[in-house]
């Protein structure tokens, strides 16, 4: 699998097809391209970049404490890809790291899909504070709030296993940028196409959210996925999946 370097890290990435639109996937805090299944990371007739953050998955490097940070990161990728614009796909943090590259370097994004985000993403005290103190006990939490309530077990394990591979150091500064995000005064300068979507049963960034974003963000168009949580492309990915190649194919 390749890897770009960017900003002096190693940053690693899946590519899938080779003609169509550039879209590149970012996950949240705590993830990796893996948080991206199959059927988006695999979207028919588009080319499909899904990058793991530095110090995430097999990316090198520390992680980030500011958006800001990462918003540079994804910049360096996409030099390091040689592509001088893309769809940014963002989930959560992702999502705040897309709005902020829609902000800061406007010229290289050719539109958003904002997944289980918003304009401010404050962070749980029981979330910020305990990641360092009780790891196990932030896993727990995430079991209760990340999910939608018909998630099945098998699932849930499988993001708890894949979040207890991340050092503890890596998303306390994953979810510190997160709870020092704030656009809320500027989303409405974003004049990208977006598609903002979101999980009926979020609870870690609810529909609310979601909606502020589709009033504020000029010509954005919302889709509520009933059913699924804050993990909504993991819970229903065909659906996700079908939402974005219809958005893209009426751009």
């Amino acid at each position: 699998m390749p890897y770009v370097e960017a900003r002096g890290t190693q940053i690693f990435y899946t590519q899938y097809g080779r003609e169509g639109k550039a879209l590149v996937l970012i996950h949240g805090a705590g993830g990796s391209h893996l948080h991206w299944p199959s059927p988006l990371r695999r979207l028919p007739g588009a080319r499909v970049y899904a990058i793991d953050l530095p110090g995430h998955g097999r990316s090198s490097g520390p992680g980030r404490t500011a958006i800001e940070e990462y918003a540079a990161d994804v910049a360096g990728f996409l030099d390091g890809v040689g592509l001088a614009q893309a769809i940014l796909v963002g989930h959560s943090m992702g999502g705040a790291i897309a709005q902020t590259m829609a902000l800061r370097y406007p010229e290289r994004v050719a539109g958003l899909v904002l997944v289980g985000t918003g304009a401010r993403l404050r962070v749980s005290p029981l979330l910020l504070e305990g990641i360092l103190q009780n790891f196990q006990g932030v896993l727990s939490l995430m079991d209760d709030w990340a999910w939608g309530p018909g998630t099945s077990p098998e699932l849930v394990e499988r993001g708890r296993r894949m979040l207890a591979r991340v050092d503890p150091q890596v998303l306390w500064g994953d979810f510190a940028a997160c709870d020092r995000f704030d656009v809320r005064d500027q989303v409405g300068e974003i004049r990208v196409p977006t598609l903002v979507i979101t999980g009926s049963e979020d609870r870690m960034t609810p529909p609310k959210f979601a909606q502020w974003l589709q009033e504020h963000i000029p010509n954005a168009r919302l889709v509520l996925v009933e059913g699924a949580g804050h993990m909504v492309m993991l819970e229903k990915p065909e659906e996700v999946a079908a939402q974005i190649r219809d958005w893209l194919q009426a751009l």
